[in-house]
């Protein structure tokens, strides 16, 4: 990694951990520049804004997300389990809901509909891998398989950011993914327990 490079990183880590301790709102540029030791100029180098920092925050929390999913992908786990465990990869850990949160401001908008196609344009073929993998395996029966994945991660997404939800709500879903892979019924309801578990946490 070049060193103009290397300093970007880091600099994207220190207001990564900013925005997660104090907020984004309440962190200044002047203090990202301050904690990283650097001259203005340096930071505006790198990012002409806070926003453009934002977003750039935002896609290194999508790149560890989409290592994390690539290892699940290469784990030796029953197909169903891989499916649901590379959605949740996708997902903010707890500790950066303070930061994914902000994108659900007016204001950032346009921020937040980039993050999401990038997100479906990253999770979309390991998705469909699986999917393909549980064909093979005689699991799932479906086409079109792209087009279905992309569906059940949109309304994954959708459904359970925000952490209301029923138990009928969870039931419907389950249902949902079962005929939208073409699986058995039963083969995917491990997922309630899943999401319910994760909210009782």
């Amino acid at each position: 990694m070049k060193k103009g490079e290397r300093r970007k990183q880091e600099l994207l880590k220190i207001a990564y951990r900013m925005f997660i301790e104090k907020g984004y709102e309440n962190t200044s540029i002047d203090e990202i520049i301050a904690e990283a030791g650097i001259a203005k100029g340096t930071y505006y180098y790198y990012f002409e804004s806070k926003e453009a920092t934002l977003e750039a925050v935002i896609d290194m929390m999508i790149e560890e997300e989409v290592g994390k999913a690539k290892e699940v992908l290469a784990a030796s786990l029953p197909v169903s389990m891989k499916l649901v465990s590379v959605i949740c990869s996708f997902r903010p850990a707890q500790d950066e809901q303070v930061i994914a949160k902000v994108l659900d401001a007016n204001e950032n908008i346009v921020m937040h509909e980039k993050a999401n196609r990038r997100l479906v344009e990253e999770a979309v073929p390991l998705l469909t891998e699986i999917v393909r993998e549980g064909i093979s395996q005689g699991i799932f029966d479906c086409t079109n398989t792209e087009e279905r994945v992309k569906m059940l991660l949109i309304l994954s997404q959708h459904m359970f950011d925000d952490g209301v939800f029923t138990e009928r709500d969870v039931e419907v879903y389950v249902d949902m993914v079962e005929k939208t892979l073409g699986a058995k019924s039963g083969t995917m309801s491990f997922i309630a327990e899943l999401i319910t578990g994760g909210q009782n946490d």
